[in-house]
């Protein structure tokens, strides 16, 4: 997820978004939100590889490993 609020695509709707972000009516970040996003993230992997077994985790890289060679042949 993106932690910025999405972009209108009307002209004059972005345009009053851009203006409210410039004056600070409208919060253009969410640094609380980002925070917990990247925790979640960091541990992610290390939360998952303890929970596959190692034949799983084998079967997971080899197929990773043929999808990045199938082009190449």
């Amino acid at each position: 997820m993106t932690d910025k609020p999405k972009r209108p695509r009307d002209a004059n709707q972005l345009a009053h978004m851009i203006v409210g972000i410039a004056t600070g009516e409208i919060d253009d970040a969410q640094p609380e939100k980002a925070e917990g996003q990247r925790k979640g993230g960091l541990k992610g992997g290390k939360a998952r590889s303890k929970a596959l077994s190692s034949e799983k985790r084998s079967e997971i890289a080899t197929n990773a490993a043929n999808a990045r060679w199938k082009n190449r042949k």
